[in-house]
């Protein structure tokens, strides 16, 4: 973990120093749009779009892991159940040691 942080870091120090070293406007073109805006706000924005579509992309699986992680507890419950039954079930046919009146 420590180590994608640094990379993390130092990409940003990067990207940071690109839109400092370029601080004039620059006219951005989609589609039949247009707009002049800093490279910094082309960079941030571009930045956004790729955590939004990263998040998006990511929601399917956490919806996955969130249902599994809740059957595996559903069934665990169960089985706890099951071995306490079985216990009791033990506990209730096994003989009493010689010589011991119940």
């Amino acid at each position: 973990m420590k180590f994608s942080m640094i990379v993390l870091i130092v990409l940003l120090a990067l990207v940071a120093a690109f839109g400092l070293q370029n601080p004039g406007e620059h006219t951005v073109r989609f589609l039949q749009l247009s707009w002049v805006t800093s490279m910094l706000g082309v960079i941030v924005a571009s930045f956004g779009a790729g955590v939004l579509g990263g998040w998006l992309a990511g929601l399917p699986g956490f919806f996955r892991r969130r249902a599994e992680a809740a059957a595996a507890a559903k069934r665990i419950r169960e089985l706890e159940a099951e071995v306490g039954d079985l216990k009791k079930a033990a506990a209730r046919t096994t003989p009493s040691p010689a010589g011991t009146t119940p």
